[in-house]
Parts: structure tokens; C-alpha cells; sequence
């Protein structure tokens, strides 16, 4: 099984038509502020499953209460019932603070005309302090080969090839759906580097509906295992769809719960947990073990800022210590390109 995330099912249809029509209003307003604002389509989503949550306990514990009229120890109520009631981990409330905190700020900066009185209190409200609810799988270049070869040899060829893509280019699991089989041609392999680079630009996460649009690039390693896909697409006559993944029952494009029920096949091959995401960590930490200059790295994943290597290196320290320090003196370590990894 892959890391459990603890539901907790509060709200119903009943519940939401009970919910006053002044914070019905003001919630429906936001959405559209959110929605003009050109906010990611998932966002707005995961902002209006928050708010509902926290306009049924309102409904429940407080009176239905407007919420431009909440004092900040209601606030602190609600904090304490998710976690001691919902058994909420102190992330899981601050992303819905995070939420309650930004309606607050809309009032304030959009609805001033109506109550220029209006002061947000969501973020005066101390937070308990973040911490890691789940284990971090971090996983090993022999891990990636095992998981690799267990899947080859039982015949499973699409999700091998999907686990390398994920494992070789580090795309988010999302993005991996939106990998073309043209993308993989000797003409799309760069010349100056063992890399193949997408002829074209593809949808990231990030602001907006269509999010960041980045080139995404695949060490060749990936190859033997595209090979591998393609043939058997071949076999099972597959091969119109232009989609790198897709249904073998129907020939349309993969849903991303098809990616979601890989996860528990290579958990068992593991033997602890796996998620798709883990693989972005084990790139950023090959490239980096491997001496991949860290300003290449962030190109290669296309960050807007270098400090995320420090949230997906997962290199120890004390690990590369011996690459500096030797009983000669200190030393400078050679840099690597793509082409040695």
C-alpha cells in the first residue's frame, strides 16, 4: 500500500444547503475572484472542498455564523476540533487556514467598500508546528534498477516505461500522461548531451490554467524501456494513439488513476511504500550525487529558484565529505555532464 492519507467524510450535500446564504454568497464570490484571477482549475477546487469543510463546522459549532463577523477565539475553536476531533496533522490544517486566510484577505481588499472596518484575523491565530506525518521513501539507483527489472520480467511494459519516465525525467506524475511517443526520436536527442528534449513545451504545475509550460528532458537510459512499450503497443495494435500511455482496452489516454494503481503494484515490489513523487527526489539526488552542477539541475527541472535543491537533494552531507577532504588537504571535486550519469 502506498502512504495512507487519513479522510475525514464532514460534509454532505445536506449539510451544504444548510450553510447560511451570506457565507454561501461570500464563498461563491471568492471562487470567482479566484477564477478571474486565472487560478489553476485543481486550485480553486481544493479551495472550495476547504471552504465547504470549514462552513459545516460553522453550520455544526457556531451558529452558522457570518464569516466576516468570526472573532479570532472561533478561529482557535475550529483549529482545536480538526485536531482533536478530526485528528488532523498540523499540515493538513495549515493548508485550510491557508485557505480561510486568503478569503479573509479578499474581503479586506475586495469588499472594502462594503466594510471598510474589516481586518483579517486568520493569520494572527499561531499555528502548531509542521511536522512529517508520513515516512519519506527515498530511493536508491539499485531500487530504481530492481523495480525496473521486476516489472519487465513479469511483462508489465507500460508501467516499467512509466516508471522510468518518471524515474529519468523526473516529471510529477501528471505531467507523465502528457508525454507523446514522437517526443522519443533520435531526432528529439540532443547533440551536445545524452538527453532527449520535447520538441515542444508542456504543461507544469504552476499559476494559471494552463500552468508553467517548460521543455522536459529524459536521460537515455529511458530508451531500452520505451523500446519495450512500443513493441508491445505494437503487438496489441496500439500504436495510432500519439499518447506515451494509454488504455490498452479502449486505445484512448491514460487517467491518472490508472498511475495511481501502479503505486501499489511497485509498493509490494519495494516493500515499502511508493509514490510517483519520490522519483523527482531520486533524480534531483543522483544528478547532484553524480556532480551535475547544481544551476544545471535547476535548469533540468526547470525551477524558478535554485533553493529547491535543498527540499529534493536528498544527499547526506557527510556522504560527499570524502570527495573534499582527503588526508592530502582539501581538493575540488570534477563535475560531471549529463552523458557520464
Amino acid at each position: 500500500m502506498g502512504r495512507r492519507t487519513v479522510y475525514n467524510y464532514i460534509t454532505s450535500p445536506e449539510m451544504i444547503e444548510k450553510i447560511s446564504p451570506d457565507n454561501k454568497q461570500l464563498m461563491a464570490d471568492f471562487l470567482d475572484y479566484l477564477i478571474s484571477a486565472d487560478r489553476n482549475k485543481s486550485t480553486v477546487y481544493g479551495y472550495e472542498s476547504d471552504l465547504k469543510i470549514f462552513f459545516c463546522w460553522n453550520l455544526l459549532y457556531n451558529d452558522n455564523k457570518y464569516f466576516v463577523d468570526l472573532k479570532k477565539r472561533e478561529i482557535a475553536q475550529f483549529q482545536k476540533f480538526a485536531l482533536t476531533e478530526w485528528m488532523w496533522s498540523p499540515n493538513r490544517l495549515a493548508r485550510v487556514k491557508s485557505v480561510l486566510s486568503s478569503l479573509s484577505n479578499y474581503i479586506e481588499n475586495m469588499m472594502d467598500d462594503e466594510l471598510p472596518d474589516y481586518r483579517p484575523i486568520v493569520r494572527k491565530i499561531e499555528s502548531p508546528v509542521k511536522q512529517d506525518v508520513r515516512p519519506k521513501t527515498i530511493l536508491t539507483e539499485d531500487e530504481v534498477d530492481m523495480v525496473l527489472n521486476a516489472l519487465v520480467d513479469s511483462g508489465k511494459y507500460q508501467q516499467a516505461c512509466a516508471f522510468a519516465l518518471a524515474a529519468f525525467s523526473g516529471a510529477r506524475k501528471a505531467e507523465l500522461l502528457l508525454f507523446k511517443t514522437s517526443y522519443f526520436t533520435d531526432d528529439n536527442i540532443m547533440e551536445n548531451a545524452a538527453l532527449y528534449r520535447t520538441p515542444e513545451k508542456i504543461r507544469t504545475k504552476g499559476r494559471g490554467k494552463t500552468g508553467k509550460l517548460l521543455t522536459k528532458y529524459t536521460l537515455l537510459d529511458f530508451k531500452k524501456y520505451y523500446d519495450l512499450w512500443m513493441a508491445e503497443r505494437k503487438r496489441l495494435g496500439l500504436s495510432d494513439n500519439d499518447s506515451l500511455f494509454i488504455n490498452p482496452d479502449t486505445g484512448e489516454t491514460m487517467k491518472i488513476t490508472t498511475l495511481n494503481s501502479y503505486t501499489h503494484t511497485i509498493t509490494k515490489i519495494l516493500g515499502r511504500p511508493f509514490y510517483f513523487h519520490s522519483l523527482r527526489h531520486q533524480l534531483c539526488t543522483r544528478l547532484m550525487k553524480a556532480g551535475v552542477p547544481s544551476d544545471m539541475v535547476q535548469q533540468y527541472f526547470g525551477w524558478s529558484n535554485i533553493s529547491m535543491l535543498s527540499i529534493y537533494n536528498d544527499n547526506d552531507a557527510s556522504d560527499s565529505f570524502g570527495e573534499y577532504f582527503t588526508v592530502d588537504g582539501i581538493k575540488g571535486a570534477a563535475k560531471k555532464s549529463f552523458d557520464e550519469i
